[in-house]
């Protein structure tokens, strides 16, 4: 019964920035986050703790399926060497459904040629068996994820 409450999901997207320069906006630079992809995040306040420290408290205001949610996270781990951010999902919207929620993204330079492949790992407990998997923040990562990329790849 309990196994069926918890559960996995990933998704892993190419993108053309070098994995550094995610990271570095990823874990450094979040206010910038709306600016690349206002249609998927609106705003991003940083209500505790400096720019690439474990601590550092965020809420996100963001956009699934054309509704207007918000996310509080905390950041539970960073590793600059391996450009991987791990982050707990702490109040907003997803509380509602789930009673742990867990991101990990990390951002990795392909083997061969420019650009990086980045992954999204979410793990999560369901506060009831009826609540779907969480397909949509999926969504919102590969889509902020490109246009993300799209900004940083201006830039270089």
């Amino acid at each position: 019964m309990q196994s069926s409450m918890v559960g996995e999901i990933e998704t892993t997207i190419e993108i053309k920035a070098p994995a550094q320069k995610y990271y570095h906006m990823l874990t450094g630079k979040p206010k910038d986050l709306p600016k690349a992809t206002p249609d998927n995040l609106q705003r991003c306040d940083v209500l505790e703790g400096a720019p690439g420290q474990v601590g550092r408290i965020l809420n996100w205001n963001y956009v699934t399926d054309g509704q207007s949610k918000v996310m509080t996270e905390r950041i539970e781990a960073l590793e600059p060497e391996n450009n991987l951010m791990v982050a707990r999902v702490i109040g907003g919207d997803l509380m509602k459904d789930f009673k742990n929620f867990f991101l990990t993204i990390q951002a990795t330079p392909k083997q061969r040629g420019p650009g990086s492949l980045v992954k999204c790992h979410l793990k999560y407990e369901r506060i009831d068996k009826k609540v779907a998997d969480p397909e949509d923040i999926l969504g919102l990562f590969v889509n902020a994820s490109r246009d993300m990329d799209k900004m940083l790849s201006s830039e270089f």
